[in-house]
């Protein structure tokens, strides 16, 4: 029996894949650039499902995974508490918000002026799997 997915939600017998909303899109990247300017780690983690995936080089970095992915909130919430404490001037500003199938696409720039790109996809209204990708550091602060 085929499943039915939309918008992350198994609901039937046929396969039928919507497109993310834009406004859904639009509105959830702008609460999650107000939770991680806030710096309130709980908040940030409110958008993630308990069994999320997260990939990005910055785990590597920060956490010694050598294969840059962490795996469930718990996971996250030591990643990202890591993060937040070595950067208490962390600061995104959102540029650009794309929509695909089951996920979006953020494009903002941090403190150190640095294009960075979140692939999010959802389940449920809340992301299930994500990663980071990163451009060079941008020293024209005044973008």
């Amino acid at each position: 029996m085929a499943a039915v997915f939309v918008r992350g939600r198994l609901t039937g017998t046929t396969c039928i894949i919507l497109p993310m909303d834009l406004a859904f899109a639009q509105n959830f990247a702008q609460e999650w650039v107000a939770a991680w300017n806030s710096h309130d780690l709980e908040r940030i983690l409110e958008h993630y499902t308990d069994d999320v995936v997260f990939a990005s080089p910055r785990v590597v970095e920060l956490m010694g995974e050598p294969r840059g992915e962490v795996r469930g909130k718990e996971a996250l919430r030591a990643y990202w508490g890591r993060g937040l404490e070595q950067l208490p001037d962390l600061l995104f500003c959102l540029e650009e918000v794309l929509i695909s199938v089951d996920s979006i696409v953020i494009n903002y720039r941090n403190e150190r002026q640095q294009a960075v790109a979140e692939v999010l996809t959802f389940r449920d209204g809340r992301v299930c799997r994500g990663f980071g990708a990163y451009g060079p550091v941008t020293l024209d602060r005044s973008r």
